[in-house]
C-alpha cells in the first residue's frame, strides 16, 4: 500500500502535472477528478488504469478513434429525482437523455472494437446499458428540450384549441386594426405589444372612441395602448388554456420523472463511466504531448529509466524552441543508492526530480516520457527532501526543517522505499552537518532502501565509494568552458569545480590562491583530482562521440561502394553475355555462310540438310531447358541487355555520322592490302589477319574463325613486318 505525504508532491510538482491533464478533459466532473488523482492502492488497479491510458492514446492513430464521451453534468438533478413526488424540467431530461445516449454508444463501441480496447471495454461492461431511459424521454421530450405535443391525447387537444384561438385573435384584431385606422384614430406605428398581447397604438384624443381594454401609454402621453374588445374575449379564453396546458405539462412531467426514478443508480452509473473516460483521455492527451509510454512493470527490484525525460521541463521546453536533455538511471538490488555531485546548474536536481516524478506518475496511473525498454518495480513509499523548507509558522530554520523530515525518513524508511534527498546535509557546519549526513546514509543503506541524493559534501562521496551496494555518479561539464553538459556519468563522483568557477566569473587570482591556502591541502589535492578526472571523461565523451560519427559515415560509405560495385559485376556480367552472345552468333553466321556456299558449288541437298541438321543438334545440346519462372528472368534480362545494346548502338552510329563528317573534310590515302596485314571491317572493331585475296573478296582470320568480305570494307590496322 503506496503512501505519498503531502510534501512530496510539492516538492517533485506534482499539482503542475494534474493541471495539465485536467485541462485535456471535456467535461466538469473530468476536470475535477482529474485534479484528485493519487497513487493507486493495489497493482491490479493501476495495470488497469494504465492499460486503459495506453489503449486510448492508441486510438489517435488507428482507425477506430472512440466515439465522443462529453456530457453535461447532472448530478443535481440525479439528487433531486432522488426525492419522491418531485418533477424535473423537460430540459433537465433532455441532459439526462443525452448522458444515457453517449454511455450507450460508448458500450456498444466498445463492445464491437474489443481486441483494440479489451481493458475499456472491462471499465464499460461494469454499466448497464438500456434504451429504456432514452426511449421514455424521447416519447415525452423533444431534441430542444421541449414538451412534444403528442406527449398525452389532453396536451395535444389543448395545444390545438389554443392555436384556434390565437388565429381568432389575430383576425379579430386585423379586423379592428384596420376599422380604426381607417377612422384615423391610431398612431403611426399603428400597434404593439404590451404584457404579451397586441395592442392598438391609439393616439390619446381619441382613447374614448376606441372600445377595449386600455393596458397602458406612453411616456410622452400621446399614445394610449388598448386591447380591443373583439379580442378580448379569445384572449380571456387562451389564458384559460395556457393554464390547463401548463397544468396538463405537470401531470407529464411528473409521470417521466416517476418513470425515470428507478434508473437513478444506472444514471450515476453513467456519469461516473464517462468522467472516468474524460480522466483517461485526459491522461492519453497528456501522454501524446510527452511522448509518454508504459515501461514494464516488474516484481524484480530494478528500476531502470532510459531516456527519461522531465515532462513539466520538455514542455516548457518544446514551448520555448528549446533542447532538452533526457537521463539513464538504473537502481538495482546490487546498486541501491547513488550519490550525485558536481557544480550547481549542472542539472543533479533536476536528474533527481525526474526519476522522483516519473515514478510518481506512473504509480498514479500516468504513462511517462521514456524509452520503450525501460522498467521498473512499484515502492511502498517515495520519501523527499527536496528545497529550502524554511518554516516561518513553526519557527524552524531549514537545518531544524530538514532533521525533522530526516527523523520522518528513519521512521518510515524499508526495502520498499525511494528516499530522493537535494543538498543532503546542508544548513549547517559542514563538518558536523556532513557527518550526521553520513550516518543517515548509512541508516537507509542498512535497511536497503532505494535512493539517489544530490551533495557537495566531500566524505559523502568517499562513502558512497565504500559502500558495496552504492555509487557515485556526476553530471558531465565542459573542462574549457565549465558550461554543463546535461549528461550523467554513473561510477565516478564529481568536483564542485568551486575555484574554476570562481575564476570563470572574475575573481582574482590572488583571491583564489588565498582561499586555496585557508583549507587542508588533502582536500584541494582530492577535488582536483576528481576534477581532472571529469575532465579526462568529458573529453573521452566527445572522442567517442566524434568516433561514433566517422564510424557512421564509413559504413554509409562502404554501403555505398558495395552498391557501386554490385552494379558494376552486374554491367559487366551483362557485357560479357552479350558479347559471348554476339561471338557464337558471328560464328553461326560463318557457318551457314560456308554451308551455303558449298550448296551453290555442288547442288547437293542431302548434304545441306545433313550439315544444318548437325549444325541444329550441335546448339541444342548447349541450351539447357529452363522452367517458366527462370525464362521470365531471362526474359527480362534479355530485355535489359537489349535496351543497353540499342543505347550502344545508337552511340556508335553517332560516332560513325560524327567519323563519316570528319573523313569527308579530310580524306585520308586508302592503304594497299596484302596477305599477313593486320585489318578489321570499316564499321567494326575486331582485328583479324588478312590471309587471301581474290578478286574483290578477302579472306580474314579472327582465330576463332575466319570470314570472307569484300576488300573495300576493310581497313589496315597494322602492315605485315
Amino acid at each position: 500500500m503506496i503512501s505519498i505525504t503531502e510534501k512530496t508532491l510539492q516538492d517533485l510538482e506534482f499539482s503542475t502535472i494534474l493541471s495539465t491533464v485536467s485541462e485535456s478533459c471535456v467535461t466538469e466532473t473530468g476536470k475535477e477528478q482529474a485534479m484528485h488523482i493519487t497513487p493507486f492502492k493495489n497493482k491490479e488497479a493501476l495495470m488497469q488504469s494504465l492499460l486503459q491510458t495506453s489503449e486510448y492514446v492508441s486510438s489517435f492513430d488507428n482507425n477506430n478513434a472512440l466515439p465522443n464521451h462529453s456530457f453535461e453534468t447532472i448530478t443535481n438533478e440525479i439528487k433531486f429525482l432522488a426525492i419522491e413526488d418531485s418533477y424535473l424540467e423537460a430540459a433537465a431530461f433532455r441532459k439526462i437523455a443525452v448522458i444515457s445516449d453517449t454511455a450507450n454508444t460508448l458500450i456498444k463501441f466498445l463492445e464491437k472494437f474489443s481486441d483494440y480496447y479489451p481493458t475499456l471495454l472491462k471499465r464499460a461492461l461494469e454499466v448497464e446499458y438500456t434504451k429504456e431511459i432514452v426511449k421514455n424521454i424521447e416519447k415525452v421530450v423533444d431534441k430542444y428540450g421541449e414538451i412534444k405535443d403528442d406527449a398525452s391525447p389532453e396536451l395535444q387537444f389543448i395545444r390545438r384549441e389554443m392555436n384556434d384561438v390565437k388565429s381568432k385573435i389575430n383576425q379579430s384584431f386585423a379586423s379592428a386594426l384596420s376599422h380604426n385606422n381607417g377612422l384615423g384614430y391610431l398612431d403611426d406605428i399603428k400597434e404593439s405589444v404590451i404584457e404579451n398581447r397586441r395592442v392598438l397604438a391609439v393616439l390619446a384624443m381619441y382613447r374614448r372612441k376606441v372600445k377595449g381594454s386600455i393596458l397602458g401609454s406612453s411616456k410622452t402621453g400621446s399614445i394610449t395602448y388598448i386591447e380591443p374588445e373583439a379580442t378580448l374575449k379569445y384572449s380571456r379564453e387562451l389564458n384559460n388554456l395556457e393554464y390547463e396546458e401548463k397544468e396538463e405539462v405537470k401531470k407529464i412531467l411528473k409521470q417521466l420523472s416517476n418513470a425515470i426514478r428507478p434508473f437513478v443508480p444506472l444514471l450515476e452509473d453513467y456519469q461516473q463511466f464517462l468522467t472516468d473516460i474524460d480522466v483517461i483521455s485526459g491522461k492519453a492527451k497528456y501522454a501524446k504531448r510527452i511522448n509518454g509510454l508504459l515501461p514494464k512493470i516488474t516484481n524484480k527490484k530494478r528500476l531502470f529509466l532510459r531516456d527519461a525525460y522531465h515532462p513539466i521541463l520538455y514542455l516548457n521546453n518544446k514551448r520555448k524552441q528549446q533542447e532538452t536533455y533526457p537521463q539513464t538511471i538504473e537502481l538495482t538490488q546490487e546498486n541501491r543508492i547513488i550519490v550525485i555531485s558536481g557544480p550547481n546548474a549542472g542539472g543533479k536536481s533536476i536528474t533527481l526530480k525526474t526519476i522522483g516524478l516519473l515514478q510518481l506518475m506512473l504509480q498514479c496511473g500516468l504513462l511517462i516520457p521514456v524509452h520503450e525498454r525501460s522498467e521498473t518495480f512499484l515502492f511502498d513509499r517515495i520519501l523527499t527532501d527536496i528545497g529550502d523548507n524554511q518554516s516561518i509558522e513553526n519557527h524552524l530554520s531549514t537545518y531544524s526543517y530538514r532533521l525533522k523530515n530526516m527523523n520522518y525518513f528513519l521512521r518510515k524508511c524499508n526495502d520498499k522505499t525511494l528516499f530522493l534527498i537535494d543538498e543532503f546535509g546542508t544548513g549547517s557546519d559542514p563538518e558536523l552537518g556532513g557527518a550526521l549526513a553520513e550516518t543517515f546514509l548509512e541508516e537507509f543503506y542498512h535497511r536497503e532502501a532505494f535512493g539517489i541524493i544530490t551533495t557537495h559534501y566531500t566524505n559523502l562521496k568517499m562513502l558512497a565509494n565504500e559502500l558495496p551496494f552504492a555509487t557515485n555518479a556526476n553530471m558531465l561539464f565542459d573542462e574549457k568552458s565549465l558550461e554543463p553538459m546535461y549528461k550523467l556519468i554513473l561510477g565516478q563522483a564529481g568536483s564542485s569545480f568551486t575555484f574554476e568557477v570562481a575564476q570563470k566569473n572574475g575573481i582574482p587570482f590572488g583571491l583564489i590562491n588565498r582561499a586555496k591556502k585557508k583549507i587542508e591541502k588533502g582536500k584541494v589535492r582530492f577535488d582536483k583530482t576528481i576534477a581532472t578526472l571529469q575532465k579526462e571523461r568529458s573529453k573521452l565523451e566527445k572522442t567517442s562521440q566524434i568516433l561514433k560519427e566517422e564510424e557512421s559515415k564509413a559504413r554509409e560509405e562502404s554501403k555505398k561502394m558495395e552498391t557501386i560495385n554490385t552494379r558494376i559485376q552486374q554491367k559487366l556480367e551483362s557485357y560479357q553475355e552479350l558479347y559471348d552472345a554476339n561471338q557464337r552468333l558471328i560464328y553461326l553466321g560463318q557457318k551457314l555462310d560456308d554451308i551455303s556456299e558449298k550448296y551453290f558449288s555442288n547442288k547437293n541437298k542431302k548434304e545441306l540438310i545433313g550439315e544444318f541438321l548437325k549444325m541444329v543438334e550441335i546448339e541444342n545440346s548447349k541450351r539447357k531447358k529452363l522452367t517458366p519462372k527462370e525464362k521470365k528472368v531471362k526474359e527480362v534480362q534479355q530485355k535489359q541487355i537489349v535496351e543497353e545494346v540499342k543505347e550502344k548502338v545508337e552511340e556508335i552510329r553517332k560516332e560513325k555520322k560524327e567519323k563519316k563528317i570528319k573523313e569527308k573534310t579530310v580524306e585520308k590515302p586508302k592503304a594497299v592490302l596484302k596477305i599477313g596485314d593486320r585489318v578489321r571491317m570499316t564499321d567494326g572493331k575486331a582485328v583479324g589477319t588478312l590471309d587471301a585475296i581474290e578478286k574483290n573478296k578477302a579472306t580474314v582470320n579472327y582465330g576463332i574463325f575466319t570470314s570472307k568480305v569484300n576488300i573495300e570494307s576493310l581497313e589496315l590496322v597494322e602492315a605485315k613486318k
